[in-house]
């Protein structure tokens, strides 16, 4: 069974992709690597930072959806860079307007520069405003099982909780609280952030993970397009496992074979 598989689709927003990996487009050092490393990656839905890339707004430069065209790719505008929910509610207008009405976004409001950890708060402020002006709301969070409850009460189509601070590579820190959000969540729950290596990505997706969001693991390795491809295969088999059901944890060994009743 693979995550390709057609009935085990990823469903956000109404709308059905085979992959599970979603990538970023920041950090490369170019847009032909960006173009190479998202194949790799074999994502269907590639996030962008509004702020920082130019998608038309500069018609006299390299434009992104050249390389990555929508009709190819979904575009996942992002917030990347605010700091208050009002910036982050104009830059998704933003996005909306560039993209033809595009309503699909992903939601991140910074606590500070340091460790670009979610301010909880305004992100909460943020998300009512936009689920209520029509968007579709994919929201970066802590691994707070509360507040992505109430992010999901609010409308959000899909929750995404750090594995651990962004770039950091550190990967997941703290399985038991996205277990909790993982088990009691009705819209799909996507690491967002944390991710250093395929083993990251996998170990993830067998907690239950609907999708791994990654950037930096990817742009920043030393052969991004070799990591893409390698981040591919670490979700498909962490989904695999998910389905398949692991063996439980024991202190001992146990035979492969029963030894009851042989002679001797």
């Amino acid at each position: 069974m693979s995550n390709t598989a057609p009935h085990d689709p990823l469903v956000i927003a109404g709308k059905t992709y085979r992959s599970r990996l979603l990538t970023g487009t920041g950090k490369f050092k170019d847009f032909e690597e960006t173009r190479l490393a998202t194949e790799a990656a074999g994502a269907e839905i590639v996030t962008v930072a509004i702020r920082r890339t130019n998608l038309g707004q500069s018609p006299n430069e390299p434009n992104l959806l050249d390389v990555l065209p929508p009709d190819r790719y979904t575009i996942l505008p992002n917030t990347a860079g605010c700091y208050t929910a009002d910036d982050a509610v104009r830059t998704c207008r933003l996005a909306r307007e560039l993209l033809d009405g595009h309503t699909l976004v992903k939601l991140e409001v910074l606590g500070d520069q340091k460790t670009l950890y979610p301010d909880v708060v305004q992100t909460l402020a943020a998300a009512e405003k936009l689920v209520a002006d029509g968007f579709d709301v994919m929201v970066y969070t802590s691994d707070d099982p509360i507040l992505a409850r109430r992010l999901e009460e609010i409308g959000c189509v899909a929750v995404m909780p750090l594995a651990a601070p962004i770039g950091s590579g550190l990967g997941v820190q703290n399985k038991y609280n996205l277990l909790e959000i993982i088990e009691n969540a009705k819209v799909p729950v996507l690491v967002d952030a944390g991710v250093g290596t395929a083993s990251d990505a996998a170990i993830a997706m067998e907690l239950g993970c609907d999708g791994v969001l990654m950037n930096t693991a990817i742009a920043g390795a030393k052969h991004p397009v070799l990591m893409a491809s390698a981040m591919k295969k670490a979700v498909e088999a962490g989904r695999e496992a998910f389905l398949a059901g692991r063996i439980p944890r024991k202190r001992n060994a146990s035979a492969s074979s029963p030894i009851d009743g042989l002679i001797g």
